[in-house]
């Protein structure tokens, strides 16, 4: 069979697995399952074997047109070259490890055979935007991964919480898509073709007309599917689903898709200095201030949710310094720690019966419960903080080191100022990502007071997923030495100078967390169990009943009851309020755009009832006027009748007499 038939089988066995699923869910539930992980898993190898076929050697173009348009043409393409193979084997290793956790997490909803088929379709999407040559292709998978989020993210459509986090998710990034239809218009308007080859043969020949236009355009719905700044903020929200589907939203779908454009279009992009240096500002407030934002979550997801957007950043970071191969490095090293992340803090949710980090630092014991769970994620935070030698380290240092290439004049890929941008923000991220790894790990895990409560052992499904995951988040790093041809022939190797910056600055972020834990920790809230509610920092009600349940020693009216032990609040101080809620950017949103849209709505509504409204209604009331006039007329009395003939003949007598006499 040929690589192309393979290339192709890649994101239809998905789709035709998902279509299967929604016929046969409700009728034959015994295949759901097996429809659920079968596809993604097949396409999984087909992927791994088109990567091996291809060899991070000379790409693999197919197209056939798929109908004439008159002008620009639409063709079913394909383009595969290093970067979509490996990305293709990424989006299957995590979707068939979801499909399987899934078995066992969502094993009594009833909604089950819905949501398999929509992953599977999710997967399909992703898939088909990693290997088209065609633009407009490539904006179907765009939008049908949009509207799977919708519904994944509103599983739980009971609450509100996944109504309004699936309504955010889809209205945010179709904020951002309107404009980025427009750049692709744009694009394909000046290379006159919708084709990637052709697009980029137009940039390097110097053909393409408004290249800061065209790339500010084209970030703007980046921006919304990559949940960068400033459309980041529904991918906190987008915890409100079945942490499965944040696993596979976070890792190699969704967020990754507009990271994975930006990579394959980049001399788009580089033909803008200006656009160059927007997208590093997009990367640096993006890492930063999600960096921060993830220091002061109590839910547990939601830390990992500010903890992705924060590694976008560093891959748009790595794109706004021209280099493509670090940034899809640190997406594939990033894909493999972040499911591993989500998926085991779905476990360890699972044991503890909350997604608050305040209650389960009150757990004792936690660790024990889910040891899976606790080795597995602990290789993972140790990936995320860049600790040598765990994956994450080399990709991450891989992005810093492109920066500081750019910003020392090493290179022209970029300006100058977006290497200093990127290089001074990523340091100080690689402080803050270590700090709310290492909070999250002691908050969730070493807890002190009660014993954490025992559900019993975790689905083999569930925890056998967890160590395949770890695999790579500890060795994927490595395959920067045998794998250079996959990323543009670019060596990945470790910069000294950063590898030393950054760990170092990793390792105090580290210690500094560490510390303020023990210290809070080392702290007890000496005040009468009645009196806890005046306590500024205690919540009163979980302080309390944890008191009581836990048996304090008390001596005479006074219980020393365990401090949450948060080191987050310690470390940002006065900060914290406002980091907790993401910097008010969603009441800054709602001021500036809700709230305008629902006045002209209301406005709106006003003008249709007051005055369209009132136009209809008095339309139609002068007839009936008319109408009730001659009904009254209309007695049934001959005499009346004849009197008004009479009546009406003199009228007519008199009227011509005067009309003769005036002529």
């Amino acid at each position: 069979m040929t690589t192309t038939t393979l290339a192709v089988l890649v994101p239809l066995l998905p789709f035709l697995g998902a279509a299967a699923g929604l016929l046969l869910g409700r009728t034959s539930p015994g295949f759901v399952r097996p429809l659920a992980v079968l596809p993604p898993l097949a396409s999984l190898v087909l992927a791994v074997t088109v990567a091996v076929r291809q060899s991070g050697g000379q790409a693999i173009d197919a197209h056939t047109e798929l109908t004439p348009t008159g002008s620009v043409p639409i063709e079913l393409a394909l383009h595969i070259d290093g970067f979509a193979a490996l990305v293709a084997v990424l989006v299957g290793v995590v979707a068939t490890c979801v499909q399987i956790y899934s078995t066992g997490y969502l094993r009594d909803d009833p909604r089950y055979p819905s949501y398999a088929a929509l992953v599977s379709l999710f997967t399909s999407a992703m898939l088909l935007v990693v290997y088209s040559g065609d633009l407009m292709v490539l904006l179907v998978g765009w939008e049908i991964m949009g509207i799977c989020s919708y519904f994944l993210v509103g599983h739980y459509w009971e609450t509100p919480e996944a109504r309004a986090a699936s309504l955010k998710a889809f209205l945010v990034t179709k904020l951002g898509d309107v404009p980025f239809l427009i750049g692709l218009f744009a694009l394909a308007t000046d290379a006159g073709s919708f084709r990637i080859t052709s697009v980029l043969g137009t940039v390097a020949s110097g053909g393409l007309h408004h290249p800061t236009l065209v790339a500010l355009l084209l970030l703007a719905g980046v921006a919304g599917k990559s949940a960068l700044f400033p459309l980041h903020t529904w991918l906190p929200d987008a915890m409100a689903g079945p942490t499965p589907v944040s696993a596979l939203i976070h890792a190699a779908t969704m967020v990754a898709a507009g990271i994975y454009f930006v990579a394959r279009l980049l001399p788009v992009f580089q033909a803008s200095s200006a656009a160059m240096v927007v997208l590093a500002v997009m990367a640096g407030v993006t890492m930063a201030g999600s960096g921060l934002a993830a220091l002061a979550q109590d839910d547990i997801k939601r830390v990992l949710a500010y903890s992705t957007i924060g590694q976008l950043g560093y891959m748009a970071g790595a794109l706004a310094v021209g280099d493509r191969g670090a940034a899809v490095f640190h997406l594939l090293a990033h894909g493999a720690f972040k499911a591993l992340l989500f998926l085991a803090a779905g476990v360890v949710i699972h044991a503890s019966g909350t997604n608050s980090l305040a209650v389960m630092s009150r757990m004792k014991g936690l660790r024990n419960r889910v040891p899976d769970a606790y080795w597995t994620m602990t290789v993972a935070l140790l990936a995320l903080a860049a600790i040598p030698p765990f994956s994450g380290f080399f990709s991450k240092e891989a992005v810093l080191g492109a920066a500081e290439h750019v910003a020392t004049g090493h290179t022209e890929h970029a300006p100058g100022a977006a290497g200093w941008i990127v290089l001074i923000t990523g340091m100080v991220t690689a402080v803050l990502t270590a700090a709310y790894a290492t909070r999250l790990w002691l908050l969730a895990f070493h807890g002190q007071g009660t014993e954490a409560p025992d559900h019993g052992r975790q689905p083999v499904t569930m925890t056998a997923v967890l160590w395949v995951l770890a695999v790579p988040s500890l060795a994927f790093g490595l395959t920067y030495g045998p794998l250079p041809g996959w990323f543009d022939g670019r060596d990945l190797t470790p910069v000294l100078t950063t590898s030393v910056l950054g760990t170092g600055l990793a390792l105090v972020g580290v210690v500094i967390t560490y510390g303020a834990w023990r210290h809070t920790t080392a702290m007890a809230l000496r005040v009468p169990l009645g009196a806890v509610a005046a306590h500024p920092d205690a919540d009163a009600g979980l302080v309390e009943a944890e008191a009581i349940a836990s048996h304090e020693p008390a001596f005479g009216d006074v219980a020393y009851v365990p401090d949450p032990a948060d080191p987050g609040r310690l470390l940002l101080g006065p900060l914290h309020r406002h980091a907790a809620v993401g910097f008010h950017l969603d009441a800054v949103y709602h001021a500036l755009f809700v709230r305008p849209v629902q006045a002209g709505a209301q406005l709106v509504r006003f003008l249709d009832r007051e005055v369209v409204d009132t136009y209809v209604r008095g339309a139609g009331a002068l007839p009936r006027w008319l109408g009730a006039a001659v009904r009254r007329a209309q007695t049934g009395n001959v005499q009346t009748y004849v009197s008004a003939l009479l009546a009406g003949t003199v009228v007519l007598v008199v009227a011509a007499v005067l009309v003769a006499t005036g002529a």
